[in-house]
């Protein structure tokens, strides 16, 4: 079973569905091998962050700009992840993670599947972030929820999502409150 993607048909995980990923190498499916072809040429290319204060390796770039960070719980992996983007993603997920701890400040972090992860512990995940090529994703997991409701539609009900783009991202207010209604309800769980 393929999890739904968003209607811009970028793979994200869904709550609705398993662990299957078509972005991460063993998804099924031949659009998952297609995916990981692409992968594969534009990992093992000259696209690759050299290592920086907060890296001790350097990490590798997928397709569409997103890092390669290894799975992992707490906040070591987000800052990796965060520091691997370039310029203004760099810029953007450094803004993002900073009002959500600031307005959560108890958030439990992960990375799994190349994508961060923010949830309360014991209560499953709220926000998920992803890199491409324009912009990066963030999904509300429960979005719909959500007042007022984040203006990217998925094709599960129940996510939204916000695109931050280098010209375009809500103010802080704004972010903290999308922030602060999602941390209160149940999240995704995988």
């Amino acid at each position: 079973m393929v999890p739904q993607t968003s209607t811009d048909d970028s793979p994200n995980p869904d709550p609705k569905h398993g662990e299957v990923h078509p972005h991460v190498a063993g998804g099924t499916g031949s659009r998952s091998r297609a995916r990981q072809r692409r992968t594969d040429t534009v990992a093992s290319g000259p696209e690759t962050t050299p290592p920086g204060p907060e890296t001790s390796t350097s990490v590798r770039i997928l397709s569409g700009g997103n890092p390669q960070i290894a799975k992992a719980d707490g906040d070591p992996p987000v800052q990796a992840y965060i520091a691997a983007l370039p310029g203004w993603k760099r810029d953007a997920a450094g803004w993002l993670d900073a009002v959500i701890v600031a307005t959560v400040p108890d958030v439990r972090k992960a990375v799994k599947w190349n994508t961060p992860l923010y949830g309360i512990e014991g209560n499953g995940w709220f926000i998920g972030v992803h890199a491409y090529a324009r912009f990066l994703k963030v999904s509300f997991f429960k979005g719909a929820s959500l007042v007022p409701v984040p203006p990217v539609t998925s094709k599960s009900d129940e996510v939204r999502y916000l695109h931050l783009s280098e010209d375009a991202r809500p103010d802080d207010a704004q972010m903290a409150s999308w922030v602060r209604q999602a941390s209160t309800l149940p999240g995704w769980n995988p």
